[in-house]
């Protein structure tokens, strides 16, 4: 096993957590950004009227994209581990 694998194992697995990550937290800053913007403009000050909707805009987040992000660690996994004879050898 070179360096060089190592490395690029390394950065695919960085890529594809960055990928599989990204959806669920771009809904949670932009559901975030609309409450703050609501509480602002509302002068409500409420700490559970910012977590509610998030959760609930995660959870349809990740309904929606969940069986991408499945398929994308499955298929990982898979090239991982059809690589290990050649990276052993």
């Amino acid at each position: 096993m070179t360096p060089e694998s190592v490395m690029t194992l390394g950065r695919q697995a960085l890529e594809l957590t960055l990928m599989v990550s990204a959806p669920p937290l771009l809904a949670a800053l932009i559901i975030g950004l609309v409450v703050s913007i609501f509480q602002a403009a509302t002068q409500i000050n409420e700490m559970t009227l910012s977590f509610i909707p998030k959760l609930i805009g995660m959870f349809v987040v990740l309904i929606i994209t969940g069986p991408w992000m499945v398929t994308m660690m499955v298929d990982y996994i898979q090239r991982l581990f059809n690589s290990i004879p050649g990276l052993v050898g």
